[in-house]
């Protein structure tokens, strides 16, 4: 998973570990990218969920 949202805090490394572990056996797919890289390199992180999106799920279970 990549996401955007601020720079990753070390009280909050935990519950994003959690939320990353979770979301999986949800159905998700996280995708999670570098501030940096969405300020300054936005073309190359668009193409990641537009191939993640046509790629199979990782997961096992179906995406409800």
């Amino acid at each position: 998973m990549r996401s955007i949202g601020g720079g990753r805090h070390l009280e909050q490394q935990h519950y994003d570990d959690a939320r990353t572990r979770h979301l999986p056996s949800k159905g998700y797919r996280v995708l999670r990218f570098w501030n940096n890289d969405v300020l300054t390199n936005i073309e190359s992180v668009l193409e990641v969920p537009m191939e993640a999106l046509t790629s199979p799920s990782p997961s096992s279970q179906p995406i409800p």
